[in-house]
């Protein structure tokens, strides 16, 4: 499955470098689920709620009324997850709050079936907290502990994210040996040869900045993904 990313901050769909930098702004929220429309499910992230600063949730709650939206960016309480699923997500991903005590809390509460747990990784180390601060874990080393919690990973290289320079699918072919969940990658995918790549692996490829720059087609990228079904 080819997933389409909506970042979204202050209001606005953005695609950020690294989590940090902002480089471009799409088109209204809208207008960008409508150029997604071919694609089975959007990826939606609140920045500013995952940062800690405001929330997006009238448009959260407009784009899940509109496709299918897996949800994430702040989701850390079981209160957080409920009002995403309520709101209309399909599914919401956890990324913080995995490496607390509440992750068992939330995944009680709706059901590990709707959750993705996001392992975001730069410099070889898992980030949280909007990819501001490190941890001490790998992604190979927490990712069976964290199954029974969870229906799948979302499971970002940082270290690439956003730069158009391509992913590490060494680190995803690790990955996909240590668990047998879903996986869905992001970060650098750039090429239409990385997601076959991904593919025959047997992993989801979640898309920004590629195809905000035009870099990939999304009529192409379409094809590649109904192909699979």
């Amino acid at each position: 499955m080819i997933i389409p990313c909506i970042d979204l901050m202050d209001g606005k769909v953005v695609q950020l470098v690294q989590g940090r930098e902002k480089a471009l702004e799409g088109d209204s929220p809208l207008k960008m689920l409508g150029r997604f429309s071919a694609f089975p499910e959007i990826q939606v992230i609140d920045l500013n709620a995952a940062i800690g600063n405001g929330e997006n949730s009238e448009l959260v709650e407009l784009l899940t009324s509109r496709a299918r939206c897996r949800v994430g960016g702040g989701v850390r309480t079981a209160e957080r997850a409920r009002r995403l699923l309520d709101q209309g997500a399909y599914r919401v991903i956890v990324g913080t709050a995995a490496f607390t005590p509440a992750l068992q809390e939330i995944s009680a509460a709706v059901g590990a079936e709707r959750i993705i747990v996001a392992l975001d990784s730069k410099d070889g180390k898992i980030v949280v907290k909007g990819w501001r601060e490190a941890t001490a874990f790998t992604a190979e080393e927490v990712i069976g502990r964290l199954e029974p919690f969870c229906s799948g990973f979302l499971c970002t290289y940082v270290d690439r994210e956003g730069m158009l320079q391509g992913t590490d699918l060494a680190w995803f072919r690790r990955l996909r040996a240590a668990t047998s969940h879903e996986i869905t990658a992001a970060g650098g995918i750039t090429t239409i040869e990385e997601i076959r790549e991904l593919q025959s692996m047997g992993v989801h490829a979640a898309l920004g900045m590629a195809i905000y720059t035009g870099r990939l087609d999304l009529t192409e990228l379409s094809n590649l993904s109904s192909a699979r079904h």
